[in-house]
């Protein structure tokens, strides 16, 4: 079938990685065209072959689930990835979202809940829970997550370099963790059109349109400044500025 959405199984049990490839050959929309028993399998085998959904296994040798699906979307963003694990551990979730997921499911999952998050995220959706969203409610999900788990990585993720001052990376902290522009003015003791100038120039440096994509982008890349676990560094408990 020319419209058939094609996967890529990875999973280092053969038995499991057979029964997911008979359930999904069962209808003819779905095509399997791989199985990798590794992380760095899955990743080369999903550059090699036109892909459209990978199902990846969270436990994994050489190169774990999430870190395999963080190298897979940096090089074909393309791709959809199915987190699959034992656990179904809210905070995991949270991580696997970030580092690219389209959507989580424990293993447990029913064969028909799993066909339809398969073809849901071939689409271009996620599918967190029992929720569908699109990009603009994924974005505001991974934010809402990231206050409640305080912004923290994992120890598994790598760390990225930013392209931003001490002072912008301080301000993105502060944007994460919810506080509007007059908010971080007063946290941070500056004018509020000073924060706005720094928010101008983070949009431009990230390549983003506004705050909440630049918060997203952040947080999907590890970045992992000081004001992940507390309070910004510089933060000052001055009056409002004057003249704002």
């Amino acid at each position: 079938m020319a419209d058939q959405i094609t996967v890529i199984i990875a999973d280092d049990h053969p038995v499991f990685r057979q029964g997911l490839r008979n359930v999904l050959e069962s209808h003819p929309d779905l095509a399997v065209v791989g199985e990798a028993s590794d992380g760095d399998q899955a990743v080369a085998m999903a550059q090699e072959r036109d892909v459209d959904v990978v199902l990846m296994d969270v436990s994994m040798p050489t190169v774990n689930g999430l870190q395999a699906t963080r190298q897979l979307k940096a090089l074909r963003p393309q791709v959809a990835v199915v987190v699959l694990t034992a656990y179904d551990d809210e905070e995991q979730v949270y991580h696997a979202i970030r580092a690219g997921a389209s959507a989580y499911h424990a293993k447990d999952v029913s064969p028909e809940r799993l066909v339809d998050v398969i073809r849901t995220v071939s689409r271009g959706r996620y599918v967190v829970g029992e929720q569908t969203l699109d990009e603009r409610g994924l974005n505001e999900w991974l934010l809402a997550e990231a206050r409640r788990f305080g912004g923290s990585t994992r120890e598994d993720e790598p760390q990225f370099l930013s392209p931003l001052s001490a002072r912008e990376m301080e301000i993105l902290g502060l944007i994460i963790r919810g506080m509007s522009n007059k908010e971080i003015a007063y946290h941070l003791g500056i004018s509020h059109q000073t924060v706005k100038n720094h928010i101008t120039t983070i949009l431009g440096k990230l390549g983003v349109a506004d705050r909440t994509q630049a918060a997203v982008y952040a947080l999907r890349r590890g970045w992992s400044p000081l004001w992940a676990h507390g309070e910004a560094p510089a933060a000052r408990r001055f009056g409002p500025p004057s003249g704002e």
